[in-house]
């Protein structure tokens, strides 16, 4: 396949693990923006927090050691020495793991404009306990 062109069904799979992982993983208030037809960057960018840095540390290293065991790909993280917003680059999706305090305070729902958008997708919508 040529580089720059995704696999729909990989993204899927990909997107599907990610979103497993950070429910096993405990994740908040996890926000799922589907950025497919928007931009190149991405298919999906999931943004969730942790309670604290020890536990945002854990998610992104265990998200991204199941998604080199299981999709074989490489995943870049960002952020991981302090914890408070760690970012995993997986390629068709991005995940941005956060503190709460500084989720709140960079606010990336309202600069995708989600709270608008049709494409949003919480955990709360998704998965009624």
């Amino acid at each position: 396949m040529p580089e720059g062109v995704s696999d729909t069904g990989s993204s899927d799979r990909l997107h599907e693990l990610v979103l497993q992982s950070l429910d096993d993983d405990k994740a908040q208030d996890l926000v799922d923006i589907d950025l497919s037809g928007k931009t190149e960057v991405a298919d999906h960018m999931i943004i969730a927090s942790g309670r604290s840095t020890r536990q945002v540390a854990a998610m992104a290293q265990k998200l991204s050691e199941r998604i080199k065991a299981e999709m074989g790909r490489p995943v870049r993280i960002e952020g991981l020495p302090a914890a408070d917003w760690v970012l995993v680059d997986a390629g068709d999706v991005i995940v941005h793991l956060f503190r709460p305090e500084v989720r709140s305070f960079y606010n990336l729902e309202k600069m995708w404009a989600v709270a608008d958008s049709p494409h949003l997708r919480s955990a709360a919508a998704s998965n009624p306990s």
